[in-house]
């Protein structure tokens, strides 16, 4: 067991569950690309999920993030 004092978080924020969600679209476009053949819902199944790497730095600056003000 653990006795740390202070909280990490552990991203549990909006600005890290927005990019979870949509990261896990982008590869469920991408695999659903890659199982019908489709180049174009590849590419933008691999463009969704680079996108949810931007989204949650992004959320996290406007303040939805873990110490955000108005994440709670």
């Amino acid at each position: 067991m653990s006795t740390h004092q202070d909280e990490p978080g552990h991203g549990n924020s909006i600005a890290a569950w927005t990019a979870v969600i949509v990261s896990i679209v982008g590869v469920t476009i991408l695999t659903w690309g890659y199982m019908v053949q489709s180049d174009v819902l590849m590419y933008v199944g691999g463009a969704v999920t680079v996108l949810s790497i931007v989204v949650g730095p992004v959320l996290a600056k406007l303040g939805y993030g873990v110490a955000g003000k108005s994440s709670k």
